[in-house]
């Protein structure tokens, strides 16, 4: 095999450096901003190392009156533990349909799940909100995450990796008289760690970053606010402050980075279970 020679690694790693250092950035201006004050960050160019560093941001942000960023913290956490369950539940039992039990009906349904992933979310907006509003919920949590609960992504990643389930070991389940349901919970589900492992820290990223449907229910009820809704809001309070506005920001990215740190290598398995036989 020809190695490259050494000009084109230190040109690749060059140009992967160059990349980096753009991508990241506006990640280390906004985390590095919450502990300067705003005459730092408002300086041309912003002094981001040769200011005085402060946690006065952060406890502004967290403790501001108006729109409290520790009930937001709690709506965030319970939207995207709540989503990742129901994704998985939902998208566990209809995939194990679609693969184990027999239905002339199995390909156009599966084709319907599929369809689901095509539909643009803003379309579905109005129709979601009428809704919500037609079952008197719109002020209770339950209103963040009921047209959540169902994802045709999960069905599909779900389905693509229980088909490479041996059928050998479920015929051999079900002559000891394995039920479906106690296949499913002691054997399928504990081989597709991998793939169920992705679905949960994808699913979670989705509910925790959500922002537009949450502005939607939370426009009349200021204790439904998300910590992304309640980050917005701090344009417009203290001041208007550009330092208080990344403390708000960084103090909603850190659980997304250290998830996609750490769960990064279970994504890929989780995505890929299903791409091969």
């Amino acid at each position: 095999m020809n190695r490259p020679g050494p000009v084109p690694t230190v040109l690749t790693y060059l140009w992967l450096g160059i990349a980096a250092v753009v991508l990241l950035f506006p990640v280390l201006l906004t985390v590095l901003g919450g502990f300067l004050p705003s005459n730092a960050l408002l300086h041309q160019p912003p002094q981001l190392f040769d200011g005085d560093w402060t946690l006065e941001n952060y406890r502004a942000a967290w403790r501001q009156p108006v729109v409290p960023l520790a009930p937001a913290f709690v709506n965030s956490l319970f939207v995207g533990l709540s989503v990742m369950l129901g994704h998985l539940i939902t998208s566990c039992l209809a995939a194990y349909a679609l693969v184990f039990m027999r239905s002339p009906l199995r390909r156009p349904i599966f084709w319907l799940f599929l369809a689901t992933i095509m539909v643009p979310y803003e379309s579905i907006v109005v129709p979601n909100a009428l809704f919500i509003r037609s079952l008197g919920i719109n002020d209770s949590r339950l209103s963040l995450i009921l047209p959540f609960l169902a994802t045709g992504f999960g069905v599909f990643m779900l389905r693509q990796a229980f088909a490479q389930f041996p059928r050998e070991l479920r015929e051999a389940a079900v002559i000891d008289g394995c039920g479906h349901l106690r296949f499913l919970v002691t054997i399928l589900l504990p081989a597709s760690r991998p793939a169920l492992i992705g679905i949960a820290v994808w699913s979670f990223l989705q509910g925790w970053n959500m922002y537009f449907w949450p502005l939607i229910i939370s426009s009349s009820n200021n204790s439904l606010n998300t910590l992304q809704t309640a980050v917005f809001a701090l344009k417009d309070n203290e001041g208007g402050s550009p330092a208080v506005l990344l403390a708000g920001i960084t103090i909603t990215l850190v659980p997304t980075l250290l998830l996609v740190i750490f769960g990064q290598r279970w994504l890929v398995r989780g995505f890929t279970a299903g791409a091969v036989k």
